[in-house]
C-alpha cells in the first residue's frame, strides 16, 4: 500500500482510482496506528485513551473496544488474508476480554469498562459488550478455525438476543427508567442485532436457518416501530407499541449518523437476500438521514438533530464526530455501487472531502474523533477514547476499499 502522505485528495480532479489508492493509504496508517500505540504488551488487549500524539492518556479499557479491536484486525486478515501482527493483535484483544472482562458471577455477562490488568470498574444493562464479544470470536474463529471461538461466540450471541427479548438481567440490574411510567423501544437494538447477525451468517452457516430468521425479525422491527417517513425520519426511541413519544425531547431525538448506519445494514441485507424493495426503503431512510444531518452553513454531519426541530437537549447535539462521516461514507459508496445513481458518487465525494479536511488531518495517522461545529477538533485534540478505537474508521477503510475494487472490476 502506498504510504499515507503519498496520496492527496485535488478536489475536481477526483477519481474513483485516486480516492481508493487514498483510502489504502489511509488504512494502512490507521491499522499500524493502533499496533504501534495502542497495543498492551504488558497486560494484553488495547489501550483507546490517546491524544494526538499516540500518548495513552488513561489506561482503564474500554471492553467494547477489546472486541471491536480483536474483531478488526480478525477482518483485516479475513479481507486481505493473514498478517501475524493483525492475528497477534486480535489474539491479545480476544485473551483479555476471556480473562479479565467476562462477570463470571453474572452468568457471562461482560463488563463495560475495566482497569489497565483488568480489575472490573463498571457494568451496564446494556448489552454491546456482548455483541461485540461475540463478533470478535466468530471472525477470529473464521480465520483460523479454531472452534472454541466460535462456541463463545455462540453462547455470547445467543445471550445477547435473549437479554434483548425478555430474559432478565443477570446483574440484577433493572431498567433505567420506571416501566410504570416509561418504557420504549431504542433502533440500537434491532439494527445492532442485524449487523452482529451478519457476522455469524457469514463465518457460521450451520446455524444460518436460526440466523436468517432472527435478521428478519431485526428488519421488520426497524420498519414496523422506528422508520416513520411522515415524520420524514427514523426515531431512535419510540413507544413498546412504535407510537412517537412527540410531547418529550427523548421521542424527538433523530440520530442521523445512527440512522445512516442502519441503512447500509439494511441494504446489506438486501443483498444478501436479493429484496430489491428492501434495499429502495434502506435509501429512503439514508436520503431522510443525510438531508436533515447534514450542516448546511458549515458542512459534515450534525450528532443529534430534534424531529420538530426543537432543541436538543444533548450539549454535543452539533458536534461533528468520526463515526456518522465513516458510515455515511460506507452507505453512499453502497447505494452507488448497487444502483449506478451518480447522485451517491457526489455524496459520497462530499463527505470524503470533508472528513480529508477536518478528521484525517490529526498528525498521528489515525483520524480526529470529535470535532467542534466548524469542524476544528476539540482542545486538547482526542484521537481515542473509551468509544473511539480501532473500528469505525478501519471498518469504514476496508468497506470502501472493498466495494471500490468491486466497481473498478465491474468496469
Amino acid at each position: 500500500m502506498p504510504s499515507v502522505n503519498e496520496y492527496k485528495l485535488r478536489g475536481d480532479l477526483m477519481n474513483l482510482t485516486e480516492e481508493r489508492k487514498w483510502i489504502q493509504a489511509q488504512l494502512e496508517a490507521v491499522a499500524d496506528f493502533w499496533l504501534k500505540n495502542g497495543m498492551d504488551e504488558v497486560n494484553g488487549g488495547v489501550y483507546t485513551c490517546l491524544d494526538k500524539d499516540g500518548k495513552v492518556f488513561s489506561t482503564d479499557k474500554s471492553v467494547w473496544m477489546q472486541g471491536r479491536c480483536g474483531w478488526i484486525y480478525a477482518y483485516l486478515c479475513h479481507v486481505y488474508g493473514v498478517k501475524e501482527e493483525w492475528l497477534k493483535a486480535s489474539k491479545s484483544c480476544l485473551d483479555f476480554l476471556e480473562e479479565h472482562c467476562v462477570n463470571k458471577n453474572a452468568e457471562g455477562r461482560l463488563y463495560f469498562t475495566v482497569t489497565a490488568d483488568g480489575k472490573p470498574l463498571r457494568q451496564r444493562r446494556y448489552c454491546y459488550s456482548e455483541a461485540f464479544y461475540c463478533i470478535a470470536n466468530a471472525e477470529y474463529y473464521g480465520v483460523t478455525g479454531e472452534k472454541e471461538h466460535l462456541e463463545r461466540a455462540r453462547r455470547a450471541y445467543d445471550m445477547y438476543w435473549n437479554l434483548n427479548h425478555g430474559m432478565p438481567d443477570p446483574t440484577g440490574m433493572g431498567p433505567k427508567t420506571e416501566p410504570s411510567t416509561r418504557t420504549g423501544r431504542a433502533l440500537g437494538i434491532p439494527m445492532i442485532l442485524l449487523n452482529v447477525t451478519s457476522v455469524l451468517l457469514r463465518v457460521d452457516p450451520e446455524k444460518a436457518d436460526l440466523y436468517n430468521a432472527r435478521a428478519d425479525e431485526c428488519v421488520s422491527d426497524i420498519f414496523k416501530y422506528h422508520f416513520k417517513p411522515e415524520l420524514g425520519c427514523t426515531l431512535e426511541s419510540v413507544a413498546p407499541d412504535g407510537t412517537p413519544r412527540l410531547d418529550v425531547t427523548e421521542g424527538r431525538i433523530v440520530n442521523p449518523g445512527h440512522d445512516i448506519e442502519c441503512s447500509w445494514f439494511l441494504m446489506e441485507r438486501a443483498n444478501a437476500t436479493g429484496d430489491k424493495e428492501l434495499h429502495k426503503k434502506a435509501v429512503e431512510i439514508f436520503d431522510l438521514a443525510f438531508d436533515k444531518g447534514w450542516d448546511k452553513e458549515f458542512g459534515g454531519i450534525l450528532y443529534f438533530i430534534d424531529c420538530l426541530g426543537n432543541p436538543p437537549e444533548a450539549y454535543e447535539h452539533d458536534m461533528k464526530l468520526w463515526w456518522p462521516h465513516n458510515e455515511a461514507l460506507i452507505a453512499s459508496l453502497m447505494i452507488y455501487k448497487d444502483t449506478g445513481d451518480e447522485k451517491y458518487l457526489g455524496i459520497f465525494r462530499q463527505i470524503l472531502s470533508y472528513c480529508e479536511k477536518y478528521f484525517a488531518s490529526a498528525p498521528c495517522g489515525e483520524w480526529y474523533g470529535y470535532l467542534r461545529r466548524d469542524g476544528n477538533p476539540t482542545l486538547p485534540a482526542c484521537i481515542g477514547s473509551t468509544f473511539k478505537g480501532p473500528f469505525h474508521v478501519p471498518r469504514c477503510l476496508i468497506m470502501l476499499d472493498t466495494m471500490l475494487k468491486e466497481i473498478e472490476e465491474r468496469g
